[in-house]
Order: C-alpha cells, then sequence, then structure tokens
C-alpha cells in the first residue's frame, strides 16, 4: 500500500512553519526533508523520523521504535496525534535536522577520456 497525497499534504501543512521543508516521492512512498537532509520517510501513510540523540530526548515519552520498510533502518514511529501537534512535529524535525549531518555525494568512478 503506497502513501495517499492527502497523507503528504497534512504533513507539510503542520510543518508550514519551517523554512526548507519538502518530500520526495520514492517508489511509491516519500522522504521527507529539512534544510537539505532527509529526516524521515513516510511509508503506508505512517511517518517514520531518523533517530537521533536529541530527538529522542525531545520525544520522551512518545517514544516508539518501527521499520518504514522490510530492510529498513529502525527509525522513531510517530503516532496520529503527535502529527496534530503542529508545534511538537516541527520541533522533532528541526531537532533532527539540526543533528544530522549533511549527505556526502559519491565521486564518479567513470574515467574521462583524453
Amino acid at each position: 500500500m503506497s502513501t495517499k497525497q492527502g497523507t503528504i499534504d497534512y504533513i507539510l501543512d503542520q510543518l508550514v512553519t519551517l523554512k526548507n521543508v519538502s518530500t520526495r516521492k520514492m517508489f511509491g512512498e516519500y522522504a521527507l526533508y529539512c534544510d537539505s537532509k532527509v529526516v524521515g520517510l513516510i511509508c503506508d501513510d505512517t511517518l517514520y523520523m531518523k533517530i537521533t540523540e536529541e530527538g529522542k530526548k525531545f520525544v520522551g515519552k512518545y517514544y516508539k521504535e518501527g521499520y518504514a520498510y522490510d530492510g529498513a533502518k529502525v527509525s522513531m514511529q510517530i503516532n496520529e496525534d503527535r502529527i496534530e501537534d503542529h508545534e511538537w512535529l516541527s520541533g522533532l524535525v528541526s531537532i533532527t535536522a539540526q543533528n544530522l549531518l549533511l549527505p556526502k555525494y559519491k565521486k564518479s568512478k567513470t574515467k574521462r577520456s583524453i
């Protein structure tokens, strides 16, 4: 089952106070970006955030682990009640982005002909 566009629109609406937040469709599901960093995945209409120590502290009693898809790394599974709280959700996304490194881009392995 893939994520509905309505779910993506709702999550982005909840994060409207943050700058540089976007999603990108990937294989019927979505990656959630903040400040050019993948901070989470939205799969089967469920939000999964990357785990950081600071994010775990922020989430506190709402911390629950889950997997976005088979073979995925463990993530924080965010329930619908927490998504409805736009200030809380914005705080978590912001904290996660602040505590992740920018992705490293791989150099091309193709050789150039002279």
